[in-house]
């Protein structure tokens, strides 16, 4: 951080104090913008439209083909990319006029960014669970893998840009999406093994509400870590 003249700090840099963003604080980073971090800002909400897009088309693939295979680890994911989509809109909206440059814009979206990562949890718990009380067992889907083995590819790309743009930022709900990319990239992996071994070995059924339930308990970690700023950089 540079001083200038009356020890300011200089365009861009982050500054310390009540506002400032770190890990297990309820605080978030001020900054003094340049044309830099306001390039930053401005990428970060084109990467968030293109996630969007991208999380509706695998969202909607996603349950199509977890409905039909009855796989409720391929059903929770497609529906964890509809809360990614959330977390999307809500950087859109913390980069949009005014709040651009809004301390508490940024806090209220790093919450609500945790709070997307809670809403699917209990669902998909309960619903792991029946079938593995009910021996529930998922058939094999070509879409599904085609889908999930795509995310594997795409997401982790998205999720690093977006947590060093959240570092430029100083901004918790960017690096908050893009934690939330990498986990839709770890789940979708995750699937994506267990779809293969149901193709492969319909006996292994129980890997799917398995691999349900490690999602769901994902999803609260993270959730609690978000809210608490840890996804700060």
């Amino acid at each position: 951080m540079t001083d200038g003249p009356a020890g300011r700090a200089g365009p861009g840099a982050a500054v310390s104090g009540p506002d400032a963003c770190c890990d297990n604080a309820t605080v978030t980073t001020a900054v003094i913008p340049d044309e830099r971090w306001l390039r930053s800002a401005r990428y970060a909400r084109w990467l968030a439209w293109a996630s969007l897009a991208w999380m509706g088309a695998e969202g909607a693939l996603g349950l199509i083909a977890g409905l039909a295979a009855g796989s409720i680890a391929l059903v929770g994911w497609a529906l964890g990319s509809a809360i990614e989509a959330l977390a999307s809109v809500i950087v859109v909206w913390r980069f949009t006029g005014s709040r651009m440059l809004s301390g508490t814009a940024e806090r209220r979206a790093q919450k609500a960014v945790a709070v997307s990562f809670w809403l699917l949890a209990p669902y998909i718990a309960v619903e792991a669970i029946g079938d593995l009380a009910a021996r529930h067992a998922a058939s094999t889907t070509v879409l599904g893998i085609a889908v999930t083995a795509a995310s594997v590819i795409i997401m982790p790309v998205l999720g690093v840009a977006k947590h060093r743009l959240g570092g430029r930022l100083g901004s918790g709900a960017t690096a908050g999406e893009g934690t939330q990319n990498l986990m839709c990239a770890a789940q979708a992996a995750a699937v994506l093994l267990a779809l293969a071994v149901v193709a492969i070995w319909p006996g292994g059924w129980p890997i799917d509400p398995i691999v349900a339930l490690g999602i769901a308990g994902w999803s609260v970690w993270e959730g609690s870590r978000s809210w608490r700023g840890a996804d700060c950089c």
